[in-house]
């Protein structure tokens, strides 16, 4: 228990310095969710694409674990820290470039609340999972304390406004704008979606970055919203046939 509330302290710490020194936050998240995904399935020989992974640190903790990685971004200066090492196509994620089964292992971090139609993208990274393959699904929900993104906490106040302050405060609009590049996703979405798809089994849900211990407030409707941060859900592909 110690260890585990000492993990999420660590992350928050590193969360902190994301806007000062993001290589080092992302890099220190990166390791965290190899090992994270580590609990699940060793991913030493395994192929894993990695969507929206932008400057590739994911993909490169992958590797580090014995990963074959592709990452996928709509970005192409956000690929282009791939470097040399490729690895690397622009493609959308609610239209992955990928073919059928093609992965052992399909990826996301904190993407899905950035498209029009998340669980059309939830859809393709099972389309193109092989059966018996997993799906690591992460996003920030809308509620949640951070779900503004740098606007927060004044997307409480609606979203176009924490945006209109964000700017008169910064003299320049937010990266991230509610309704163009932001968009609301729940934690009771997307319980709903993972539930309801037949073709996969729903092996996890956890807060991603607070304490074991933390989980039963999943089961609680409304604070579940405010209270989750980052929801994680691992999938696992049914396998085909009998």
């Amino acid at each position: 228990m110690c260890a585990d509330l000492a993990r999420s302290i660590r992350l928050f710490r590193a969360f902190r310095t994301e806007q000062a020194v993001p290589g080092a936050y992302y890099a220190t998240l990166a390791a965290d969710t190899a090992a994270q995904l580590g609990r699940y399935v060793s991913l030493s020989g395994k192929t894993v694409l990695d969507v929206g992974g932008g400057p590739g640190y994911f993909s490169a903790a992958f590797r580090r674990a014995g990963a074959r990685c592709l990452c996928v971004d709509v970005d192409a200066g956000e690929l282009a820290g791939q470097g040399a090492r490729g690895g690397a196509v622009l493609g959308s994620a609610m239209s992955l470039p990928v073919a059928d089964a093609r992965f052992d292992v399909c990826f996301s971090s904190n993407v899905l609340e950035h498209v029009p139609d998340p669980w059309r993208m939830a859809a393709e990274m099972a389309r193109v999972t092989r059966p018996g393959g997993l799906i690591f699904l992460t996003y920030t929900n809308w509620l949640s304390p951070w779900g503004g993104h740098e606007t927060s906490p004044w997307h409480y106040l609606g979203g176009d406004r924490a945006a209109r302050r964000y700017a008169d405060r910064n003299g320049e609009p937010p990266k991230n704008h509610y309704g163009r590049s932001l968009y609301s996703v729940s934690v009771a979405g997307g319980l709903r979606w993972a539930r309801s798809q037949d073709d996969l089994q729903l092996v996890d849900a956890l807060p991603r970055y607070l304490p074991g211990w933390y989980r039963p407030v999943l089961k609680v409707p409304i604070v579940r919203e405010f209270a989750t941060w980052n929801l994680l859900l691992v999938l696992r592909k049914r396998r085909e046939g009998p």
